[in-house]
Parts: structure tokens; C-alpha cells; sequence
């Protein structure tokens, strides 16, 4: 059946009762049919007819415009997937000295992050801006909070000056509790995003990275660089490596559950192997390849500052980060031929447009370019 009609249905929260709302463009049809749901009330303020919200009024929906519309209800129905990462313990929030001036995130935001095994740093960051938005309105009701309030905190941080990825992460922490935590999917529909900026990576030579792994202190420092680089790991895809995933035998690396929940392999130095079987030797790791003193996964903030202090002694003036390793790998494959579509899958992008990035910051076509002022 072809249907030219169609319906969405939106979650809305009205007079602190959730409601069913109804989005759809004229039509006598619909409007008829609409009459002839359970005490249909317009909103004003969402520009859309509502019903309240019940199991029973959602299926009445469904049977009232079976064959005349089709019915988008994605945001009922769509369960999002739990994550596979490994269970996140947020209790060091929970057990905060708390003062009365300032409020903090509810309960239920903090056991929904551990149900959902968001990463560790995610939830750092959502506590953190979530608890700045409501901190915002301290003397508001969480849940009476519009639209219109939501825009003027984000127009606040434009003031600020805050970046489009800070303000996008704000939205993202304001987002997970209306949509997530109390079940309302796409409350805040029209909340407008910035645009999202087209920064090129950040890129060394290999030159520069050699000179850093030769100025690290220790074997393990040596090994920690010599993996972020000839692997193209993220930071967090490095300290969750176990000794079974180096595959000696294949020559590559296992990366498990990493972003978006994807196994990947990616490819193993033959020097690096070296120093990992003369690092295992003199440290000894149990479970973890890089573990801290007391055992358990090294700390993101050790792997940053080895980097920072390698570049400092290598003599690299500008900021060096983990990740900049990462976009070397990428940029130094595709300078050397290595077909765009491998380099994807080595580094588990999910989609090839990601991966078109470094085709902006790999120099071996434009070496081949004479300048005009040299001809």
C-alpha cells in the first residue's frame, strides 16, 4: 500500500504529564480522524495536537489510521542498544561532599550511565555539563524546564564563547536525561545544533615520532608511543589491550569493543614486537599489556604525559596529544599508497567519510605539484 499520509509521533511532557504528541501536515482526512481520538488537545507551545499518553491511546493511534497514514513512531518504539563495554563505576559522584547551594545530578541519571555502560569519560562529561545546565536554573524544577529555557542556556555558552563540540556535548548530557533517563525520545526535536567545525588533524612527521620514541625513559614508555603510532590506536583502545590480543603469529594487534561497540585488527610492528618481548621481560604485565604499579589498566593521564614529555625533549614545540599519533598512522599510510578503504577498517571508522580526511593533510600529491612561483 502506497501512503502518502503521514504522522509522527513525539513525545511531550505537559503540565509535568507525559503526552502523545501528533506532527503532520493539513489534511481533512487526518484532522477528521484526529476528532476521534481520546480528548485530542492542541499545544499552543509545541504547535501540535496531543493525546495522553498510555499504552492504550498509542495502539488506539495506530488502529484509527491503519491504511489511511503511515505512522512514525521510531522514538516509541526504537530501544537503544546497551553498550558492550565494561560495567562503569560512578560512585566517586555519588559520594561527593555535597553542599546545599548546588544541585547535582539525580540518582536515576547516574543509574542509567552504569545500565547503559557509557565509557567512563562520557559519563565524566555528562555529569559535568548536565550539572551546569541545571545549576543554571537552581531554583527550577528539572522536568518544568522548556525548550525556550534549554535555548537560552545554549545561546549563554555561544556568549562564552564555548566551542561547537562543548556546546554539542551539552546538548548530547541535556538530551540523555529528558530522552534516556525519563523515556521521552526526541522531546527537544527542534533544538538546533551548531554546525559542526571541518578541522584538519592534527599531524607529526615521522621523523618527529621516531625522535619522540627515542627520547622516552623507559622501555614501557617506548613501547606505549611505538604502539599508539604503528597501530593507529585511540588512547583508550591502547590501555584496554590484554596480552592475548598481540598476535605474534599474524602480526597484528586485536582491538575489542571499541568505538561503537566494533572489533578490529590492526597491524603489528615487527620492532615493536621486539621492545614488547624485552618490555614483558623487565615488567612482567599480568592481565593488562600496560598496567599501573598496583596492577589493572595504566592511567590516561600517565600515557598523556609521556607523550607531552617525549615531544618536549624531541624538540616538537607545538602540542602533541595521544590521538596525534593516531592521525599520523592514517596520514603516513596514505602518503604511501595503502588504499583508503584498509586504512578505514584499521581504524574502525564506520564510515569512509571520516577516513576522507587525511586525503586533506597527506602532502604526497601536492609534493608533485610545482609551485608557480618556481617555474
Amino acid at each position: 500500500m502506497n501512503l502518502t499520509k503521514h504522522i509522527t509521533l513525539k513525545h511531550l511532557l505537559i503540565n509535568n504529564q507525559k503526552m502523545i504528541g501528533l506532527q503532520f501536515y493539513p489534511d481533512k482526512v487526518i484532522q477528521a480522524l484526529i476528532k476521534e481520538l481520546p480528548n485530542p488537545k492542541w499545544s499552543r507551545e509545541f504547535a501540535m495536537v496531543y493525546i495522553i499518553h498510555t499504552k492504550e491511546n498509542l495502539n488506539h493511534v495506530f488502529k484509527k489510521f491503519r491504511g489511511v497514514a503511515w505512522i512514525n513512531g521510531n522514538s516509541f518504539f526504537k530501544e537503544k542498544v546497551i553498550r558492550d563495554n565494561e560495567p562503569v563505576d560512578v560512585n566517586w559522584y555519588r559520594n561527593r561532599t555535597k553542599t546545599a547551594s548546588y544541585k547535582y545530578v539525580p540518582e536515576a541519571y547516574l543509574l542509567k550511565l552504569e545500565l547503559k555502560r557509557y565509557a567512563l569519560n562520557t559519563c565524566k562529561i555528562y555529569i559535568s555539563l548536565f550539572e551546569k545546565f541545571i545549576n543554571q536554573y537552581p531554583n527550577r524544577d528539572i522536568l518544568e524546564l522548556s525548550e525556550q529555557e534549554i535555548r537560552a542556556y545554549l545561546q549563554l555558552l555561544i556568549h562564552q564563547k564555548k566551542s561547537n563540540s562543548y556546546i554539542n556535548q551539552t546538548i548530547n548530557s541535556i538530551k540523555f536525561y529528558y530522552e534516556v533517563v525519563m523515556g521521552m525520545p526526541n522531546r527537544f526535536y527542534s533544538i538546533e545544533r551548531p554546525r559542526k567545525e571541518q578541522k584538519l588533524p592534527g599531524v607529526l612527521s615521522k621523523e618527529e615520532i621516531i625522535s619522540m620514541i627515542e627520547h622516552t625513559n623507559n622501555i614501557k614508555h617506548r613501547c606505549i608511543i611505538s604502539m599508539l603510532y604503528s597501530a593507529g590506536l585511540r588512547r583508550s583502545e591502547l590501555l584496554n589491550l590484554k596480552l592475548t590480543d598481540i598476535d605474534s603469529k599474524r602480526m597484528l594487534v586485536f582491538i575489542r569493543n571499541a568505538k561503537n561497540n566494533r572489533d578490529r585488527y590492526s597491524l603489528l610492528s615487527e620492532k615493536v614486537l621486539k621492545d614488547l618481548r624485552n618490555y614483558y621481560k623487565q615488567w612482567k604485565p599480568k592481565e593488562y599489556l600496560f598496567e599501573g604499579q598496583k596492577g589493572g589498566k595504566y592511567s590516561n593521564t600517565s600515557v598523556e604525559n609521556i607523550i607531552i614529555k617525549a615531544a618536549q625533549k624531541a624538540r616538537i614545540f607545538k602540542r602533541v596529544t595521544p590521538h596525534m599519533l593516531r592521525h599520523s598512522f592514517a596520514t603516513h599510510l596514505l602518503e604511501n599508497g595503502t588504499d583508503l578503504r584498509y586504512i578505514q577498517t584499521l581504524l574502525g571508522h564506520s564510515s569512509s567519510k571520516t577516513t576522507e580526511i587525511y586525503t586533506q593533510v597527506a602532502t604526497n600529491n601536492l609534493r608533485s605539484i610545482k609551485n608557480p612561483l618556481d617555474l
